[in-house]
């Protein structure tokens, strides 16, 4: 199955007659981006698995939501679909169309990340056709890329990244009247957000971490998935591929010390793994930020 085979959004727009798609690349941490044309169209969304962010490159000005025929779209206009969403859009007259859409893996690892909570405690708010200058121009600049040409399809996944954080940070909100039950208490999860990121470069297993917090191993590792929306191993990884990136746009250190720095067993294992996720090897990846 092709990445983009589970993204009902880009699925929804790839079966219109009227839809053409201009170019596509997956760019790594569960992130898909998209450049669209559509003409005299008409879509529905129903509860798609991955958040959708997109902006209005060109026309749009017949656009709306259905329901909402006062309401249309512009050049540099943002809507903001999160996962679960139902939608449904009337295109008059040309336009063309952006998208980043981004799997509810990568949502809860920012939400732990970036905004110190719980990916079950906030919510992605929905946004129709909203202003955001920095987030535009960002668009902007990813479209001129190349996804094809592996270096600047890197480039483009460091854009992606600044689009979904300055997400996180502007359009997140928490949900209301809601009652957690289960998951780790909120300072045993800062604790092992410390302790993980302090021991990047050492072999972490699951029963050091469930030591951490008193627990089986079992029992820590579903308590771990319900408050940070992902398995110990899958944030383990993301987070020392991180630290990877940060380490190859900053400094020259050799690969073989960087692998050693963020707890890959070997150079080789860095390389094969890095490639997995990034789609380019370290190397690759290093050049593209010179």
């Amino acid at each position: 199955m092709s990445t983009t085979d589970s993204i009902q959004v880009f699925q929804a727009l790839n079966s219109s007659p009227h839809a053409r798609l201009e170019q596509s690349a997956s760019l790594g941490d569960g992130m898909v981006a998209a450049l669209w044309s559509n003409y005299h169209d008409a879509q529905e969304y129903h509860g798609p698995s991955h958040h959708t962010l997109s902006c209005y490159i060109e026309g749009g000005t017949g656009t709306f939501r259905r329901g909402q025929p006062g309401v249309k779209g512009s050049p540099g206009k943002l809507c903001v679909l999160p996962a679960g969403h139902e939608s449904a859009w009337v295109v008059n007259g040309d336009l063309r169309l952006a998208h980043l859409y981004f799997s509810p893996e990568q949502f809860a690892l920012g939400c732990v990340t970036l905004l110190d909570r719980e990916p079950r405690e906030v919510q992605l708010h929905e946004r129709t056709f909203i202003d955001d200058a920095r987030q535009t121009l960002r668009f902007q600049q990813l479209i001129q890329l190349n996804w094809n040409e592996p270096a600047e399809r890197l480039l483009t996944s460091s854009l992606a990244s600044e689009l979904l954080s300055h997400t996180l940070l502007s359009q997140v909100g928490l949900r209301e009247g809601l009652r957690l039950k289960g998951g780790l208490a909120p300072h045993l999860r800062r604790q092992l957000v410390e302790c993980i990121e302090q021991h990047l470069a050492q072999p972490l297993s699951l029963g050091q971490l469930a030591a951490q917090c008193a627990l089986s191993e079992y029992h820590f590792a579903r308590m771990f998935r319900e408050s940070f929306g992902l398995p110990p191993h899958q944030y383990l990884l993301a987070r020392r591929m991180n630290r990877a990136r940060d380490l190859l746009r900053t400094s020259t250190m050799p690969f073989g010390d960087i692998a050693m720095a963020c707890g890959f067993a070997s150079a080789s294992h860095f390389n094969n793994r890095f490639r997995q996720v990034m789609g380019a090897t370290p190397g690759e990846y290093r050049l593209a930020f010179l």
